[in-house]
């Protein structure tokens, strides 16, 4: 058996399931965001509610959801009609998800749902199943085939909803406005969360960590004010403090077989000027593009009268977790 063969194949039908559900969105679409967005915006929630498989793709939906400020919580039909329909309110959203449309804990539940005021989305296989008929807006997930080779295990069917969800939360997302700023207000523990929250001046080596010299300070003195700061790099300013430019151990190596003289030569005349900076009140998030746009290992910080304040070295980013 070719293993790889095999993968593949199962790739090729998930991915024709998905394009051909692509091409089938239609306005209904645009009517479960806005259904979802009214509830959401009006202080209400998405309930999303599967059995199966199709509830564990809900699980993630729901997440997702949540994650990316649409508030949203789990349903268990086999609960809901023990006490779990409590966290269904008037004004709330039903995401409903079922292949079949007939899944009979669903279905159990759906007669429960007269006594509230709630809109319901369908995520389902079959567009004339009892499911379907009790929705306000239908999404259909049909497919042709499941990946499976027997044709039984919910595979592209699962993969279809849990990509169309994606989509509903993706879309929520732009129609409400929802920012980086908030994103990481919903991660605040995770490398997403540090990189989006941390400021620059958070994670920068601070001035008595630094080796600022003058333009007129030999290399060796300078190399020796870099080691005993244990910084990669020396920060030439001028008498008011303004930055000049840097010098690093990669410059050291560089320079030296052409001027094997330079330990007792002004550094002003290695340098390199005008070296790229940063400001200390940017997102940490930025310096990770600026050092490799820029191939450079060291960044400069800046305050708001553009002298040095501090330095980011590469490894500060491991330290700080935001590799």
């Amino acid at each position: 058996m070719d293993f790889l063969e095999s993968a593949r194949r199962g790739f090729e039908m998930e991915v024709a399931e998905l394009r051909s559900l692509q091409n089938r969105l239609d306005a209904k679409f645009g009517e479960a965001v806005d259904m979802l967005r009214g509830a959401v915006e009006n202080r209400g929630k998405i309930v999303v509610c599967g059995v199966g498989k199709s509830g564990h793709v809900g699980d993630k939906i729901a997440a997702t959801l949540t994650s990316t400020g649409s508030p949203s919580v789990v349903l268990n039909s086999l609960n809901a009609l023990h006490g779990d329909l409590g966290v269904l309110n008037d004004g709330d959203a039903l995401l409903a998800l079922s292949y079949s449309g007939e899944t009979p804990e669903l279905l159990s539940l759906l007669q429960a749902l007269h006594r509230f005021d709630v809109r319901i989305v369908a995520i389902t296989g079959n567009a004339h199943s009892t499911l379907a008929q009790a929705a306000d807006v239908i999404l259909d997930v049909k497919v042709s085939r499941e990946a499976c080779p027997l044709n039984l295990a919910p595979t592209s069917s699962t993969t279809a909803m849990l990509v169309l969800g994606d989509a509903l939360a993706m879309t929520l997302l732009e129609a409400r406005g929802f920012r980086k700023e908030d994103f990481a207000k919903f991660h605040p523990g995770g490398q997403i969360g540090r990189s989006l929250l941390l400021k620059v001046r958070q994670i920068m080596r601070p001035m008595e960590q630094m080796a600022i010299v003058s333009p007129r300070t030999t290399v060796l003195e300078a190399i020796q004010t870099m080691t005993r700061t244990r910084s990669g790099a020396a920060i030439i300013t001028d008498n008011d403090g303004k930055l000049l430019g840097i010098f690093t151990h990669g410059d050291l190596a560089r320079r030296f077989p052409s001027h094997p003289d330079l330990a007792n030569l002004p550094i002003g005349d290695f340098m390199t000027p005008n070296p790229i900076t940063i400001r200390a009140d940017r997102l940490a998030a930025e310096i990770l593009q600026i050092l490799q746009k820029h191939r450079i290992d060291d960044l400069v910080v800046l305050d708001e009268n553009e002298r040095p304040v501090g330095l980011v070295d590469s490894q500060d980013l491991s330290r700080n977790k935001l590799l």
